[in-house]
């Protein structure tokens, strides 16, 4: 009999599918459900995940195992996205949860409770050829999730199992509704990695005490105050609380700048103004699914995106050192944001990506 595969079932319908097509394949399938988050009042909100993961368990007849990474979530995940957020960045803790936690520890854990691979609901795909393993986009790509995954390290993919990779959101729940799984409407989660949706200009001062400063405009003029820079992020129009400026126009005002040393919000109108476009971007922390492509080192043409919900756009990469390199797009790229993540594609193929360090025109 081929070996148990472990389907991580959050609660959402992508990992109940997974789980459901593993089965309908005749695999020998158990489930785990991971906590990574606790409140120090000791209240739960992912308290409907792990009741929506025990519901569509008993539906399918799977032994449920309960994991509970919170310490390692909170060194290895939470403690870096606050040091990134004390330093003016603005960092997506979704990557560093994916590297360390879900096909870190969970991973190894899955092992240990005899599994072969571990599946997820992941909207990607994995494809094996010749002795290596490659991260492909999933076919939805509106779903995609390759962006997100770019530094897990590539020997973790080995033994991982991406069943929903194939098929598009419409496709996921058409499959669950037939199969009557009580959560085939439930809607997609939203938020901080395991943390959820939260009104963040408050969750993030329970961490990091607020210094409230101007918000101005790059004439110098007097905007407002803000909350706190650590709240804001590159591009932000909602929550600036501006009414009538002197010299202000009809057009909405965004986020261009902080500027740490005077604790300073700067801000300029209209979704489409130049100082919210960066040509050059400079990228550290790089790692690679299946080490850097050859010509990195002179100089590479590929696509990359600098946030998640973007199309990649053509670039050129050169080295800087080992783990950092400059890229410059063939046309300027919007709200380019320190602290988020650049990430190279080939094609379909995601090959890995760094951190922003800075963006320039």
């Amino acid at each position: 009999m081929a070996g148990m595969v472990m389907v991580a079932l959050s609660g959402g319908v992508d990992s109940a599918v997974a789980a459901l097509r593993l089965l309908d394949a005749g695999h020998r399938v158990e489930a785990l459900h991971m906590t990574n988050w606790e409140e120090p009042d000791g209240s739960c909100p992912a308290a409907d995940d792990l009741r929506a993961a025990e519901e569509v368990a008993n539906e399918l007849g799977l032994v449920l195992h309960r994991l509970n990474f919170a310490e390692e979530y909170r060194r290895e995940v939470f403690e870096s996205m606050l040091s990134e957020c004390r330093a003016g960045r603005t960092p997506n803790p979704d990557v560093g949860c994916n590297r360390r936690i879900k096909f870190g520890a969970c991973l190894r854990m899955a092992g240990r409770l005899g599994a072969e691979r571990l599946a997820t609901g992941h909207h990607a795909r994995l494809e094996r050829t010749g002795g290596s393993i490659r991260l492909l986009r999933g076919k939805d790509p509106k779903k995609d999730q390759s962006y997100f995954l770019h530094a897990v390290r590539g020997e973790a993919f080995e033994h991982c199992l991406f069943p929903v990779g194939e098929l598009d959101k419409k496709q996921v729940r058409a499959m669950a509704r037939r199969r009557g799984l009580p959560n085939y409407e439930r809607p997609d989660s939203t938020g901080i990695c395991f943390v959820g949706e939260r009104a963040f200009p408050q969750f993030i001062a329970r961490y990091i005490p607020a210094r409230p400063g101007p918000i101005v405009t790059i004439a110098g003029d007097h905007a407002g105050e803000h909350a706190g820079l650590a709240a804001y992020t590159i591009g932000q129009r909602r929550g600036l609380r501006l009414g009538g400026i002197k010299r202000g126009g009809p057009e909405p005002w965004h986020v261009v700048r902080k500027d740490l040393n005077a604790n300073a919000l700067v801000v300029a109108q209209g979704h489409d103004h130049p100082l919210l476009y960066s040509r050059r971007v400079e990228v550290r922390g790089l790692r690679w699914i299946n080490g850097a492509p050859a010509a990195f080192a002179k100089g590479a043409r590929l696509s990359a995106k600098t946030r998640y919900r973007q199309n990649d756009a053509d670039c050129r990469a050169r080295l800087l050192a080992p783990d950092r390199c400059l890229v410059r797009f063939d046309t300027p790229q919007w709200a380019v944001t320190p602290g988020q993540y650049l990430v190279f594609y080939n094609g379909q193929e995601c090959l890995g990506g760094g951190v922003i360090e800075r963006a320039e025109a």
